[in-house]
């Protein structure tokens, strides 16, 4: 996102960008890939529709095959009321999908020996050094009580990317204790906005979260939570400098990621997507994070903004097994373990990855990512060792490498449909594949 001097700059650089937005990846005729044109032609089709229903505002989505793209379109608005149409470079603030980024960023310092999986947190944060669990019974009444006892041992990095390390979510977890420290402490704001603590320091945040109860034992339960954010702290600690400043140097550049970040230039400003002032679903206003000004910390599990063809190339890099266009960012050997289900059976979750991101079962979690086990089961067209993650304002991706294929959906629209869109998507994708991989 460039910093420019005054309105025709602004004008020739837009040109200049929209010629590079163009290029995310060589693009190819789908019937060359084994991809059908016209089945492609559905998803815009059956996305259009909904948008002209007023349910949606507008979304960008991008699907590659083999490495190139083979469907690219913009549809609807990128701001309804202003009446300006989406465009292919519109910038999104994407929440979760800052999860995935954070975790490359520390499997890169594991690469390098700065970290080990089994590390404890407080190796890097000495606040989470001395933790205490909440732990739920109840009483003869049937009424649930809450008493506190000792960690049976420390988190690691591990629990942090696999979201085990007893962390939750003040807007997700049903524990009262928790969801009150959470919100004392700032790190939930009910009357506000979800998901943002990004005005606290990042030793602010650190004490924060530190100062409140786990929800589980270390290890013992899935639970999605604020830990991409002390994950981006322990980078951070790793590293020696800012969480952005080292995504910047050791991903986005060398992906040519231009348009990521964790906020947006005043002069970007314009192209950034705005949701319906109103959720049609549930009546209630839309509040996203303000990403106009650098925040205090940058929010590893919420945070960051991009484009589909900056995240794309992010999915691209992925499925090659770690590079693309002679970045290496990974091996491929980290990427397969990153890829991997690492709860197995002896970690459950309270609620599962595939229910909280699509409304089905079917997937596990693996180091930053949801994993599927098997073709069957979830309830949405896939491929076995498929991964994904998706946004809280609505942005969704997932990679197959059984069929070379990664796919990406942008768009402004948080509310309880998200999961509906993830699905409907995702099916059409694989209806327009003619000629699989697949053994």
């Amino acid at each position: 996102m460039k910093r420019l001097a005054g309105p025709s700059l602004f004008v020739i650089a837009l040109c200049a960008a929209s010629a590079a937005w163009a290029q995310a990846l060589p693009r190819a005729d789908p019937a060359k890939v084994g991809v059908s044109a016209e089945r492609l032609e559905r998803i815009g089709q059956v996305f259009q529709k909904e948008i002209d229903a007023g349910k949606l505002p507008g979304a960008v989505m991008m699907v590659a095959r083999d490495g190139q793209l083979v469907y690219s379109r913009s549809l609807g608005h990128q701001d309804k009321d202003a009446g300006k149409a989406m465009e292919e470079g519109t910038i999104f603030r994407i929440y979760s999908m800052t999860k995935p980024l954070v975790s490359v960023a520390a499997m890169i310092l594991y690469e390098e020996g700065q970290l080990e999986l089994t590390d404890p947190v407080s190796k890097f944060l000495p606040e989470f050094d001395n933790l205490q669990v909440s732990k739920a019974s109840l009483d003869p009444f049937g009424k649930v009580t809450y008493s506190t006892e000792p960690v049976a041992r420390k988190p690691t990095v591990q629990d942090l990317l696999r979201h085990t390390a007893g962390l939750a979510y003040g807007e997700i977890t049903q524990n009262a204790v928790v969801k009150e420290g959470y919100a004392k402490a700032g790190l939930y704001k009910p009357s506000d906005r979800d998901y943002d603590s990004r005005s606290m320091s990042p030793e602010e945040q650190v004490k924060a979260i530190a100062g409140v109860p786990l929800v589980h034992q270390p290890g013992t339960r899935w639970e999605y939570s604020l830990a991409s954010d002390i994950l981006g702290r322990v980078v951070e600690k790793a590293a020696g400098m800012r969480l952005s400043e080292f995504l910047e140097q050791r991903v986005f550049q060398p992906l040519k990621m231009n348009d990521t970040g964790f906020s947006v230039a005043q002069a970007d400003l314009p192209r950034l997507a705005e949701p319906l002032k109103i959720d049609p679903a549930t009546g209630n206003p839309n509040k996203l994070i303000d990403v106009s000004a650098v925040p205090a910390n940058d929010s590893g599990g919420a945070g960051a903004v991009s484009t589909a063809a900056d995240y794309l190339r992010f999915t691209q890099m992925l499925l090659n097994g770690g590079e693309l266009d002679g970045a290496r960012i990974l091996s491929p050997t980290t990427i397969r373990l990153m890829a991997s289900d690492h709860l197995g059976e002896r970690i459950q979750p309270v609620l599962s990855p595939g229910e909280l991101l699509l409304g089905t079962p079917g997937y596990s979690f693996g180091l930053g990512f949801s994993v599927r086990g098997q073709d069957g089961i979830a309830g949405v067209s896939g491929s076995a060792g498929e991964y994904m993650w998706a946004g809280y304002a609505g942005t969704y991706f997932w990679v197959d490498p059984e069929e070379d294929l990664t796919a990406v959906l942008m768009t402004q629209a948080p509310g309880p449909s998200r999961p509906y869109y993830r699905k409907l998507f995702k099916q059409l994708v694989y209806q327009s594949v003619v000629e699989t991989h697949a053994n």
